[in-house]
């Protein structure tokens, strides 16, 4: 390794353990407001900041997507596309393409049901269809269809076929869901005329600016992935940033 690429690689990586740090604090926040803010039953939820767990459930049969790639039905989705492009002796993979959608859903517990509105969300879901291309690698109908439905151009001459990535999310119905929003009212339902409580709530993104979070994971593993966050941000980055920092000085002749 030539000793530019020394300095330049002690620089990135100063700026990298920043931005881990960054990050450290974030989930440090988001891990204090989840920890303080107890999980409600649906029945008793009040208006302001909640968190709830249950199980999805689309509002009607109508009022349902379908997933692009996979054709299975859901309430939210997202997807990419990515294209491997080459340049020189590297590579890297390029985004070309994806996209995001869902619709007002309910969650359900044992004590009842609330609509959630998921637009705004920071939606936190595994894969749940995931294809890359390969040699003698046979794609699945629903993904020839969706690539044939948004026009990607898959093939180049007659047989070969590019060095591509398809990834998908999505809430299926009967999926468990954590929501961390704000209950607010309901706009599709008439002040006063719900049976429950519940009827008039609707949970959205908050207007304070506090981050909206869905996910499907429950509240132990959302806990003990933020806690391993906030460990690699707050310790590993200042760690890192200072090892760079010195490396720099050695390179620039700077006395410390």
């Amino acid at each position: 390794m030539s000793e530019g690429n020394g300095f330049l690689y002690a620089v990135a990586g100063f700026f990298f353990g920043l931005f881990l740090f960054y990050r450290g604090i974030r989930a440090f926040m988001r891990k204090r407001l989840i920890e303080n803010i107890p999980t409600s039953k649906i029945r008793s939820i009040a208006m302001g900041m909640v968190e709830i767990f249950g199980r999805v459930e689309p509002q009607t049969a109508k009022k349902i997507l379908r997933s692009p790639m996979s054709k299975k039905d859901c309430v939210y989705y997202k997807y990419k596309v990515e294209e491997y492009r080459s340049s020189g002796k590297s590579g890297h993979w390029v985004t070309i393409d994806k996209g995001e959608k869902g619709l007002p859903f309910h969650v359900r517990d044992d004590t009842g049901v609330v609509l959630v509105d998921p637009k705004g969300a920071s939606v936190d879901i595994p894969k749940d269809f995931h294809f890359s291309t390969g040699f003698r690698k046979k794609e699945p109908e629903t993904l020839l269809s969706f690539i044939k439905e948004s026009g990607i151009k898959y093939n180049f001459g007659i047989i070969f076929k590019k060095n591509m990535r398809f990834s998908e999310h999505f809430l299926a119905p009967n999926d468990r869901c954590y929501v961390m929003g704000e209950a607010a009212d309901n706009p599709f339902v008439e002040d006063a005329t719900g049976k429950r409580n519940a009827d008039d709530i609707m949970i959205r993104k908050p207007e304070s600016g506090i981050k909206y979070y869905i996910t499907d994971k429950g509240e132990k593993e959302i806990l003990s992935s933020l806690n391993r966050a906030v460990l690699g941000g707050l310790i590993l980055g200042p760690l890192l940033s200072i090892g760079c920092l010195l490396i720099i000085f050695l390179y620039t002749g700077i006395n410390i």
